[in-house]
């Protein structure tokens, strides 16, 4: 026994597989399993072939729709000059432009590690030059010999 429902949606009841196994071929279409777990099984009259057909259509569709988002990295150092720090300010902006997130890394060497509040100065104008088009995914932080902060796209309202 199972429950059947037709083409159009509409419930027929509780019938034998047998019954509803010819109702579909009157049909000219497939009798479909579409709740296994009920008590009875639930099967559907369709044309299975239509309904992969959409179920790809509109898995694709979504594919479409989704956005794969990267991390690029921009990397700096404490005493960087204003016109590099100018062209890694435009490569950080056309990533965010291109709606990527971007990880900006400030790199210490020698004795550069004994002055953290330079990379933080440095932070903080990346931070405020990018103000309209990012967001800071937080304050920046200290690994080992780099100090880093991510920056998130801002949302396209």
């Amino acid at each position: 026994m199972v429950r059947l429902v037709d083409a159009e949606g509409n419930q027929v009841g509780v019938v034998e597989t047998d019954e509803a196994m010819r109702i579909a071929s009157e049909a000219g279409m497939d009798l479909v399993e579409v709740a296994p777990n009920a008590d009875p099984p639930v099967c559907r009259v369709m044309d299975y072939g239509k309904y992969k057909y959409q179920q790809a259509k509109k898995a694709q569709e979504a594919k479409k729709r989704q956005s794969l988002t990267q991390v690029k990295e921009v990397k700096l150092r404490p005493k960087i000059e204003d016109h590099d720090f100018g062209f890694k300010m435009r490569n950080a902006r056309r990533f965010l432009e291109e709606r990527n997130r971007v990880k900006i890394t400030v790199q210490f060497r020698g004795r550069e590690i004994a002055y953290p509040e330079l990379g933080v100065q440095l932070l903080r104008r990346v931070l405020e030059d990018l103000t309209d088009i990012g967001q800071p995914d937080g304050e920046p932080r200290m690994e080992g010999r780099f100090m880093h902060v991510f920056i998130s796209p801002r949302s396209a309202n």
